[in-house]
């Protein structure tokens, strides 16, 4: 190990801990009276905020949370949840933050597995959790979140209901320091195979995340996403990765915040309207949501800026915000990486070139942000170039990413292996930095000796007018190995084949950006294509329900 200089501190020195409660304390020095909205049923300023998460601390303490305690949460998108992303860290416990939209089996893995001890149980899923309880081994304790009009519900082990509990408890909390590296947050990402995984961040992780995502979506020209002025809305669960960090970034710099509750389109776009929403975050098909929301139709949403993750940025999609006034921005991250890693800003190259080019890398990956290093790696553990062309896995080093997965290191030790995390993505990277994410290395498709990108595929299928949402999967093929199959959605009154696929992707073919090799011959036209609890394109899912349909001699396929 490299021998530094490291002086002596003075005795009294105070040595300050990186602690989400420090993000806590600056925006409401910012912005006092700034507000937290939730829905149409309640807003408070930041003074209002700090008080509250005052009063839920010592509503816990007296539930009988300690440090190192897990609480877990059972919650749409709301100012609860905000609250307990603040509360229950700051007094040392880790907060779980329970995807409802697994399978109450999956749930019920997740809180055994997590250890969960309190639980904090919005009434929209008292029945759900009713259905769990006999089999949860470590709960003790729940505490009932309800909206105001909601009916009255019985909560097994409740202490009381959320807002009642505040009203009553004490407005000041001494909230202590301790170790940085302490536990702050857990929840659980699923896989193709298997149990859910534990993902876990500490308090330094969140805190430097938190720094750098601000920074590159406050001060980075090229996005300018997201300033002091502007008002936020998620619409990423804030159960899925801390709705991305950005609650924490919002609060830090003292934002007006929204929060939705359950999504639907309509009220999101009321929301918007409402509230003077100016920037977001979101799956793709949320942005589609939106889009075809009766209220969005004429909608002109000038002046909303998004960043979109989860799953590649299409290209027709980008087109179709843009032309309705929403700005959108790629960004890059997993449930492993807290999750920011890149984001696409344009150098000043790419300022300069045409809009075309430009749209061109606004919907690729993009750029590592700051304190990241991204890298190539083939399956030997060997470095490929940089030159856009080398296709490696995506392997990553960064401050905030997840050292290791909850009660299980031999999955760890695979995350990790050779010293950098492995995203599973196949990617190439540019001379300019660009990661461009080719694939899943488990969804490419290998067709008679040549690599076929199911994410390269699905966006140039989407551009045809017809098509509203694509999905690629390989098929086993006899001849060649595997086959591109497609399923889509079509918008109202639109009619896709075979044929038209052969003829849309003709001019990419004839350009050199596509193999002839990668041109579909069937495809299924669905009313539906299969997502993941937080949107995503379910492979696994889609390749099941192709299986159906092939078995199925009733239904018909396109095929050439």
């Amino acid at each position: 190990m490299l021998q530094t200089r490291i002086l002596p501190s003075a005795e009294n020195a105070h040595a300050a801990p990186l602690l989400i409660k420090s993000l806590l304390l600056s925006g409401v020095r910012y912005e006092s009276s700034r507000e937290i909205v939730y829905r149409d049923q309640l807003r408070y300023s930041y003074t209002t905020f700090v008080e509250r998460i005052a009063r839920l601390a010592n509503v816990l303490t007296q539930m009988g949370v300690k440090a190192g305690d897990t609480v877990a949460v059972m919650d749409w998108d709301s100012h609860r949840y905000l609250e307990c992303m603040f509360a229950v860290p700051m007094l040392g416990a880790v907060l779980h933050t329970i995807n409802v939209r697994l399978s109450p089996q999956q749930i019920l893995y997740t809180m055994n597995h997590a250890e969960d001890r309190f639980v904090l149980v919005n009434s929209e899923f008292a029945e759900l959790y009713a259905g769990l309880a006999d089999e949860l081994t470590t709960v003790e304790r729940t505490l009932l979140l309800a909206d105001a009009g909601q009916e009255a519900v019985e909560l097994v082990d409740s202490v009381g209901e959320y807002e009642a509990l505040l009203a009553s408890a004490a407005p000041h909390y001494a909230f202590a320091e301790f170790d940085e590296n302490s536990v702050a947050t857990t929840f659980y990402t699923t896989g193709t195979t298997g149990n859910p995984k534990g993902v876990y961040f500490t308090h330094r992780q969140l805190v430097l995340h938190t720094l750098a995502m601000a920074s590159v979506v406050g001060s980075v020209d090229s996005v300018r996403l997201c300033g002091t002025d502007d008002v936020y809305m998620p619409i990423t669960p804030m159960f899925h990765v801390h709705a991305w960090g950005m609650p924490y970034v919002a609060t830090m710099l003292g934002l007006k915040q929204v929060y939705p509750g359950r999504y639907d389109p309509e009220v999101l776009v009321e929301l918007w309207e409402r509230e003077s929403v100016t920037f977001s975050h979101c799956v793709p098909t949320i942005v589609q949501m939106i889009l075809g929301a009766k209220a969005a139709q004429g909608k002109d949403f000038k002046g909303w800026k998004l960043i979109i993750g989860g799953s590649a940025l299409p290209r027709a999609l980008y087109d179709a915000a843009l032309a309705q006034g929403i700005q959108l921005t790629a960004a890059y991250g997993m449930s492993e990486t807290c999750p920011l890693i890149s984001a696409a800003m344009l150098n000043e190259q790419l300022q300069a070139a045409s809009e075309d080019e430009q749209i061109t890398y606004r919907i690729k990956a993009g750029i590592p942000v700051p304190m990241v290093e991204a890298a190539l790696m083939d399956a030997d553990g060997q470095f490929l170039v940089h030159d856009g062309k080398q296709q490696g896995e995506l392997v990553l080093r960064a401050p905030w990413l997840t050292q290791n997965y909850l009660r299980e290191p031999e999955k760890g030790e695979e995350l990790w292996a050779h010293g950098w995390m492995h995203t599973g993505d196949v990617a190439t990277i540019c001379t300019m930095g660009f990661i461009e994410i080719r694939d899943r290395i488990k969804d490419v498709i290998k067709t008679g000796g040549e690599w076929v990108s199911s994410l390269e595929l699905e966006d140039l299928i989407s551009r045809h007018p017809a098509v509203r949402e694509a999905a690629v999967v390989g098929v086993p093929d006899p001849q060649w190995g595997e086959r591109p199959f497609v399923m889509v959605t079509l918008h109202p009154g639109q009619q896709f084949d075979a044929r038209a696929i052969k003829e849309h992707l003709k001019p990419f073919v004839e350009q050199g950006l596509l193999s002839k090799w990668a041109v579909p011959t069937q495809v299924a036209v669905v009313t539906e294509i299969p997502k993941t609890s937080v949107g995503k394109l379910d492979k696994k899912r889609i390749r099941v329900e192709i299986e159906q349909l092939q078995a199925d001699s009733s239904v018909f396929l396109s095929t050439l």
